[in-house]
């Protein structure tokens, strides 16, 4: 590291149980209460919950009915994808208005290079308070947030009093609140890598370093060796990547009851279409192929996809191709849909297409409309315009 280069600060901010969250916020009755995001039944999965239903050892990922055992007075909901991602944009929004170089991990957590911002980690705290405020201002939301020197101590930090904690974790502060932790918590240990190290003795971080590397390597390879010591010590110098080029954007949902009337499907498809061209014209993007996935009951899965004419934000083009897809090149032989999902590639900005030298009045009319559509959504809320014809009771997703 040059010795003339500011101390690197690495911010990580990660929403407290977002879903469950925002839904509180939407609903102010919920408060206290313990909220399940997810589907109730077999079939279904828990998305995330409040952290009322967490002390009833509910967890992300957990069955559903495993849930329902253990909270049988949780508030199921089924979530608001549309709606958490708006919450999302507006987070971002923040983050991006502190640094240029924000890396997002997911819809409710991020990692934000403050390096030259921020001459100290204990400034960098203060950056971070301030980011927490407003979030907790414009969004009546928490935030948990941790600062460090590098993007894994800034994780582990952010982590150590959820929710609505901050903590700064130094270089200094690593033997006291690092090693202590179960080694379950290093990037790279899963559940099969602790139980070959618990077979060696080991099982907290701190236990990384006190016994040979050659024994640790005998046990993991040295590798995975390497890797985990050098975590061990508080070391990692990955950079924050701020720029991922989106590549597809995609929508999907798997049932709870197999999909058998044609029309339900239909709607459906309609449905995924119109997220999808929505998060198209969002992003700036148009799309040249759209892609549709279907499984059923038995797991049979086909994906099948095409290329467009031209590129298009537009659900009527993308579900059209759906539509053509589904039927001409799939088979489902008497069988139900258990998934279906509709994605578009080949992205480029909206700006860069070619524009057609006859314009269709029809799709004019049409572009015109849709334009209006957003930007009372993005007024007023994704449920303030929806079409005529997915208004109808939608199925149970999982």
């Amino acid at each position: 590291m040059d010795p003339g280069a500011p101390p690197r600060v690495i911010l990580h901010l990660d929403m407290d149980a977002f879903y469950a969250a925002v839904e509180v916020r939407e609903d102010p009755s919920l408060s206290g209460r313990p909220v399940i995001v997810g589907h109730r039944g077999p079939r279904g999965v828990v998305s995330t919950c409040s952290y009322e239903a967490r002390r009833s050892g509910v967890r992300s990922a957990m069955p559903s009915v495993v849930a329902e055992r253990l909270c049988p007075d949780a508030v199921w909901l089924p979530g608001r994808a549309a709606l958490y991602a708006r919450v999302s944009r507006e987070i971002r929004r923040i983050l991006d208005g502190v640094s240029p170089a924000v890396e997002p991990l997911s819809i409710d957590e991020a990692f934000v290079d403050l390096t030259g911002i921020a001459r100290s980690l204990e400034e960098g705290a203060r950056i971070a308070a301030e980011i927490r405020a407003r979030i907790r201002s414009e969004q009546r939301l928490t935030a948990s947030a941790g600062i460090a020197p590098n993007k894994f101590l800034a994780k582990i930090a952010s982590d150590l009093e959820k929710p609505d904690g901050l903590v700064l974790l130094a270089a200094e502060d690593v033997p006291a609140r690092l090693w202590p932790l179960p080694l379950l918590r290093l990037w790279g240990v899963g559940p099969a890598t602790a139980a070959r190290l618990a077979r060696g003795g080991l099982a907290r971080i701190g236990d990384l370093l006190r016994v040979p590397e050659e024994a640790l390597a005998s046990l993991v390879g040295l590798g995975t060796a390497l890797h985990l010591r050098a975590l061990a010590r508080g070391e990692d110098d990955r950079p924050v990547v701020s720029h991922r080029e989106a590549k597809s954007v995609s929508e999907e949902r798997t049932y709870a009851e197999d999909l058998e009337d044609p029309d339900e499907i239909d709607r459906e498809m309609l449905g995924r279409a119109d997220a999808v061209a929505r998060e198209l014209r969002r992003e700036g993007l148009v799309a040249r192929t759209v892609h549709l996935k279907v499984r059923t009951g038995d797991f049979t899965t086909w994906t099948r996809a095409a290329t467009l004419p031209e590129p298009t934000d537009l659900a009527e083009t993308v579900v059209r191709a759906a539509r053509e897809m589904f039927r001409e090149r799939i088979r489902l032989a008497g069988k139900g849909v258990r998934l279906l999902g509709v994605g578009a590639s080949g992205l480029e900005p909206a700006s860069s297409a070619p524009a057609s030298l006859f314009r269709d009045p029809a799709e004019e009319r049409l572009r015109t409309a849709t334009r209006a559509a957003d930007e009372a959504r993005d007024s007023f809320g994704e449920e303030s315009v929806v079409r005529a014809r997915l208004l109808r009771r939608r199925p149970k997703t999982e």
